[in-house]
């Protein structure tokens, strides 16, 4: 069965290609993403690897966790599910009511 992975710590020119020819060494690397910004489009460091087993996971952590990739201390661990958020509120426009702060005097310009 396949399993996740945390890697945090990359440096922001790391490619997804680089970050799975680096991870094959422990196994078979079923996927490998960066998570990128989505206005600007760079990297924000981090990323997952998918790797086809509980073995080979367990080998990529112990070769990988704290080692420099690219002149950086990477961290990789199990990646943990993601939590449930509260939803969001809308806070678009402006307004004195929204707990923003600051500002409290522009009814008199």
């Amino acid at each position: 069965m396949a399993k996740k992975l945390f890697v945090g710590g990359l440096p922001y020119e790391t490619k997804e290609e680089t970050l799975k020819e680096l991870f094959a060494q422990a196994g078979t690397v079923e996927s490998a993403t960066i998570i990128v910004d989505k206005l600007s489009g760079r990297s924000k460091g981090f990323g997952f690897v998918e790797m086809s087993s509980e073995e080979e996971a367990q080998k990529a952590i112990e070769m990988f966790n704290g080692k420099e990739i690219d002149g950086r201390s990477v961290t990789v661990n199990e990646a943990k599910p993601l939590e449930a958020r509260p939803p969001r509120r809308d806070f678009g426009g402006g307004g004195r009511d929204r707990g923003f702060g600051g500002g409290g005097h522009r009814d008199r310009w």
